[in-house]
């Protein structure tokens, strides 16, 4: 109770410093909207169901190319663990490739795939695939070696020990893994969304952008602390909870 409060409190005087930023004209009110006009918009928007189908068309992207980035990222990560020569091509190029901008995709999804689906798909999945492929590599590779001869030496299979011992070992490193692939999916998203317009629905990256066209700093502002808001509740719904199972599981609490 005294930790929420504690939050609440601080989000008060943000909002408290922000209202007075917004009465002493510190910044131009077209600038810098006052909490009250981004709190109508919110309302506006959410009750007329623009903000609600530009958030499920956002999440229905995010979550299709992150499970694609998943599905590719988990089994090369694993190809560049469990042998040297892709460790040293796949594991190299996906060093390389997390430490690029996401939104250095989106020229080049534009190119290949045009203004479709598809092109936001694209970057979503490359923001996606490098950071589970090194995770898994990375887990794998710090799986305490006695934990397989052990597993060995008491007549288990290959095939048994990756998936009994050496996976589950290695799961913390993974989902560290997917939880940085999931915030990457979702700058590079924010960013495609930005850059490409399609007709088959507005997202929140959308919305952003017609915001900054119109000068309407309110919407800017409000989609903002959606984009916000998704991001710490997908940490403390999905993630955070996993976590904290793992650390339990393996005796790592702080």
């Amino acid at each position: 109770m005294k930790r929420t409060s504690l939050v609440v409190l601080f989000f008060a005087i943000l909002i408290g410093l922000w209202e007075w930023a917004f009465h002493a004209k510190i910044w131009s009110p077209v600038l810098v909207p006052a909490p009250e006009q981004v709190a109508e918009y919110l309302k506006t928007t959410a009750t007329d169901g623009t903000l609600l189908r530009a958030t499920a068309i956002t999440m229905r992207r995010l979550l299709i190319g992150y499970v694609i980035g998943l599905i590719g990222g988990l089994p090369l990560g694993l190809l560049t663990a469990r042998w040297k020569v892709f460790h040293d091509t796949i594991g190299t190029l996906a060093l390389g490739l997390q430490t690029l901008p996401s939104v250095c995709w989106v020229p080049l999804a534009l190119l290949w795939f045009g203004q479709t689906e598809a092109a936001m798909l694209f970057v979503v999945v490359m923001g996606t695939l490098w950071s589970v492929v090194i995770a898994t590599d990375t887990g794998v590779r710090h799986v305490p070696p006695i934990y397989p001869r052990a597993a060995l030496t008491m007549g288990s299979k290959r095939l048994h020990i990756w998936l009994k011992v050496i996976l589950p070992a290695a799961l913390p490193f993974i989902v560290s893994g997917m939880k940085q692939g999931w915030a990457f999916a979702w700058r590079s998203l924010m960013a495609a969304e930005i850059f490409v317009t399609i007709l088959t629905g507005f997202g929140l990256g959308q919305l952003l952008h017609y915001g900054r066209e119109l000068s309407a700093m309110e919407q800017v502002i409000g989609v903002m602390l959606v984009i916000i808001i998704i991001g710490l509740l997908a940490d403390k719904i999905l993630f955070s909870p996993v976590e904290r199972f793992l650390h339990r599981r393996w005796g790592t609490n702080p």
